[in-house]
Order: C-alpha cells, then sequence, then structure tokens
C-alpha cells in the first residue's frame, strides 16, 4: 500500500474528526462549553456521513481509510459516552453496554486474528448504528443546556436515536461474531 493512494479526501475527513476528539473535551471539561461541544460532535456525525460517501463517489477508498474511520468512530463513541455519563446525560447502564460491547469485539478479534482473521468488515448494520449513536450524543447533551420545548424535543429525539443506536449496535455484535467465527472456521480472511 502506497501512501500516495492514503492521500485521499475521506482519510482527510477521517483525520479532522479524530482531532476533534481532543478538542470536543477540552470544551466540554475545561471550557466548560458544552454548546460548542454539541457543534463539534455534530460535525462529527456529518463528517462521518461524508467520509464514506465521497470515497465511493470518487473511488478513493483506502486500507487506511477502512481501518481509521472505525477506529476513529470508536474514540468517539468512548470519549463521548464517558462525557454523557460524568455530565449525567446518559445512565451507568447505558455506559456499560455500549462500551461493553466495544471491548468485546475487541477481544474477539484479538482471538480471531490467531486463525488468520482480519479486522472485520464494516457492514450496512455497523453503519447504521454508528450514525444512530453520533446523532444521538449531541442531542442527549442538549437535554442538559436546554429547557421547554427544546429539551422535550431533543428528550424524544435523542432517546429515539439512542434506542435505535443501541439495538443496532448490539445486533453488529452478533453479525460481527458470528462472521467471524465463520471466518475462522473455513479459514477465509473478512
Amino acid at each position: 500500500m502506497g501512501n500516495r493512494e492514503n492521500l485521499t479526501i475521506p482519510n482527510l475527513l477521517s483525520l479532522i474528526r479524530g482531532l476533534g476528539i481532543p478538542l470536543f473535551l477540552w470544551l466540554i471539561f475545561v471550557r466548560d462549553q458544552s454548546v460548542w461541544g454539541i457543534v463539534i460532535l455534530a460535525l462529527a456525525g456529518a463528517t462521518d456521513y461524508l467520509d464514506g460517501k465521497i470515497a465511493r463517489a470518487w473511488h478513493q477508498e483506502s486500507r487506511l481509510g477502512e481501518l481509521l474511520d472505525p477506529a476513529v468512530d470508536r474514540l468517539y463513541i468512548f470519549a463521548t459516552l464517558i462525557t454523557l455519563y460524568l455530565k449525567e446525560a446518559i445512565p451507568f447502564w447505558m455506559l456499560i453496554i455500549l462500551l461493553g460491547r466495544d471491548l468485546y469485539l475487541g477481544l474477539l478479534l484479538l482471538v480471531l486474528r490467531h486463525y488468520g482473521v482480519g479486522p472485520f468488515k464494516v457492514t450496512y448494520l455497523g453503519k447504521a448504528a454508528t450514525f444512530n449513536l453520533l446523532y444521538a450524543f449531541p442531542i442527549l447533551l442538549l437535554i442538559k443546556e436546554s429547557s421547554g420545548l427544546i429539551s422535550d424535543l431533543a428528550f424524544i429525539f435523542g432517546w429515539s436515536f439512542s434506542a435505535w443506536g443501541i439495538a443496532l449496535y448490539l445486533l453488529t455484535a452478533i453479525q460481527y461474531s458470528i462472521n467471524g467465527f465463520k471466518s475462522a472456521i473455513t479459514g477465509r480472511k473478512r
């Protein structure tokens, strides 16, 4: 894999999104600027959508992008979950379910590597799960930062996106597990 094929707009968007993680944390915890933190989260969700769309439309898919995009997604989800929990915007059970799923898949991947199975291919279901969660998170944070109708609407939409995101996140864990075990048994990489 040459360096030239990695110099793509989608990879640049993923990198910028990744650099937004410390900015998000700084805005929330150091500057106490939750509204700007919400803006950063919303931009992260938009760039997550755009990098994949551009990669496919412009034929700029790369191995780096296949690894970088989901890694940045996981880091964003991890940082945001911890933030939302510390800001009392989500319950402990939600934190445990979502972080536990990622921990499980990380450990599963380590085991499957011994059988020649590479990183999981991101599925449509996985993209839908991440989409729902990345859109739920800024809305959940908005509940704490607003009042009246905006807070009520944020509650409805934030928890709706969360419910779908959690359900799809757990379904993808099952899907990735089945695909990984099948690959290990048949000796094929996925």
